[in-house]
């Protein structure tokens, strides 16, 4: 194996390590008590779901939580999505969302930010389409709940 692919196989170890950590230990993964938007997102193709809620204050996200079940990748992504949403404002939020999904589908990270570069863990979905539904659920649940629309499909 060469330096270039013995590097790209430890950072994609690396990055298989986080999606798993959260998908076995999803941070924030409770029912929020009292929250100012909420959605549920469901894939109807693998069964993944996830509710989200957001709590608001002074024009931004003050905390996110969610519940769920399903595969490892779609709670890694839910759980970081409550981890890094908080303190953004909705539209920073929907950017960031908007940057994970492209990222799902091209597999181009975007280390731009620290924020963006932890969501680096799940551009490896790319190789696998159906997996992109996977990673992007919680983000389309983040849209319906600040649209207020309160359901979100990965299709």
């Amino acid at each position: 194996m060469t330096g270039q692919a013995a590097g790209f196989e430890e950072l994609r170890d690396l990055y298989q390590e986080v999606i798993l950590d959260h998908g076995r230990k999803p941070r924030n993964h409770f029912r929020m008590e009292v929250f100012d938007a909420s959605a549920r997102g469901d894939n109807p193709m693998c069964g993944d779901r996830v509710e989200l809620f957001l709590a608001l204050a002074d024009g931004h996200i003050s905390k996110a939580s969610f519940i769920g079940r399903g595969c490892a990748i779609s709670q890694a992504s839910a759980s970081l999505l409550t981890e890094l949403v908080p303190g953004l404002t909705p539209g920073e939020a929907r950017a960031m969302g908007a940057r994970l999904r492209e990222m799902a589908k091209t597999g181009v990270r975007d280390g731009s930010t620290p924020a963006l570069e932890r969501l680096s863990a799940l551009s490896g979905v790319h190789e696998f389409p159906s997996r992109v539904k996977c990673a992007t659920l919680a983000w389309h649940a983040l849209d319906a709940a600040l649209d207020g629309s309160k359901e979100a499909s990965s299709e």
